[in-house]
């Protein structure tokens, strides 16, 4: 594979047996990655950096004749750089490379080209516009339960009010419920590198199946106010709860690494309920996230009950949720304050009517 070219610029790797079989290391030669491979008497030296967002091919792994990035898995031939099947289009700058007296030398000035197909974008990448409407209200149940033998949900009961309250104020509605959705824990691509958590999120990208998309689309795209309802699971809110906003932290580190706000004019309350104590914990910690991602809140802007820690009677905690109008006042008067702000905000003309807090120990 030697060439005599005085544009060549030969540099020593070192040692070939320092190189393993089945190998893959990442060198850095000044500001250049390249990631080093070795299969039998074959070397492989291509860019160091992938293609997807610049993830470090050199810490990746060696499948087969391809170098999977760590990141997020996109793969390129160890020789020629040349993505997997059916996507040679994208393609890393691939190096020259000799062995001579033993040592592993690779030409610098041989980089090859570096070349990107087309994707589509994913929908969720599009700019965030608001399209005309009324007031959009967004119902996110996060109560955790059987499919095939549902049971009542207290939480999940003051929710559907609210959103019936919101419709007779004109709003369009939306309810989710997480526990109907199919979607991954999130995997902690934020762990290997700030970057390598992107917006789409990077589970979101990579898996069709994964429906976290419907909630990212509600946030960040169409609602205007959200509300989010659970039971209280031994002080906190409920596993499917923190199962979304794990996911959910991509739009936060977009704030974070890229200076993008994704969430504007958004208003954000809280349902809250369970057979322990706790609420003021709870609400604490679901508003200090949802702060972080960009909402705001109205006064008073979440209604709880509990009967507190010794009430085991839940068939009558159920009784009380569903006929307890102090309680059901609270939850129309928050899904008023939380309607009156959003359109404050999406306006910026102060309403002619101002509503009450309403239903007061309903919040306690």
């Amino acid at each position: 594979m030697e060439e005599n070219s005085i544009n060549q610029n030969w540099i020593n790797l070192g040692e070939a047996t320092s190189f393993s079989d089945g190998s893959l290391k990442e060198i850095k030669i000044g500001k250049t990655k390249i990631a080093v491979t070795r299969k039998g008497d074959q070397f492989g030296v291509i860019s160091g950096v992938c293609n997807h967002v610049g993830g470090p091919l050199g810490e990746g792994m060696l499948d087969s004749d391809y170098v999977v990035c760590p990141w997020h898995y996109w793969k390129f031939h160890f020789q020629t750089g040349e993505g997997e099947s059916g996507y040679e289009a994208d393609k890393v700058p691939s190096y020259k490379w000799k062995i001579e007296d033993g040592h592993l030398w690779v030409d610098l000035n041989s980089k090859t080209k570096r070349s990107k197909s087309p994707h589509e974008p994913h929908p969720l990448a599009r700019p965030v516009k608001r399209e005309p409407g009324h007031v959009r209200f967004v119902g996110i149940s996060t109560t955790v339960m059987n499919k095939a033998h549902p049971r009542f949900s207290t939480s999940d009961f003051l929710l559907e009010m609210a959103l019936n309250h919101a419709k007779e104020k004109g709003c369009e509605t939306k309810l989710i419920k997480l526990n109907d959705l199919n979607f991954r824990a999130c995997e902690g691509y934020y762990s290997k590198s700030a970057h390598a958590c992107t917006w789409p999120c990077s589970i979101t990208q990579m898996d069709p199946n994964d429906q976290l998309d419907e909630v990212y689309e509600s946030f960040v795209h169409w609602g205007d106010v959200f509300l989010i309802a659970t039971p209280i699971r031994w002080g906190v809110a409920s596993s499917l709860y923190f199962k979304m906003v794990e996911r959910m932290n991509c739009i936060q580190n977009q704030e974070t690494i890229a200076g993008k706000h994704l969430l504007k004019n958004k208003i954000a309350g809280f349902v809250i309920t369970g057979g322990q104590d706790n609420v003021q914990g709870v609400a604490g910690n679901m508003m200090s996230f949802f702060a972080e991602i960009g909402c705001q809140f109205p006064q008073f802007p979440f209604v709880a009950h509990t009967r507190g820690w010794n009430a085991e009677d839940m068939e009558n905690n159920i009784d009380y949720v569903q006929n307890s109008e102090l309680l059901h006042e609270g939850v129309k008067a928050l899904t008023e304050r939380m309607f009156t702000m959003a359109d404050l905000v999406i306006t910026g003309k102060a309403p002619e009517q101002r509503f009450e807090r309403g239903g007061r120990k309903a919040n306690r």
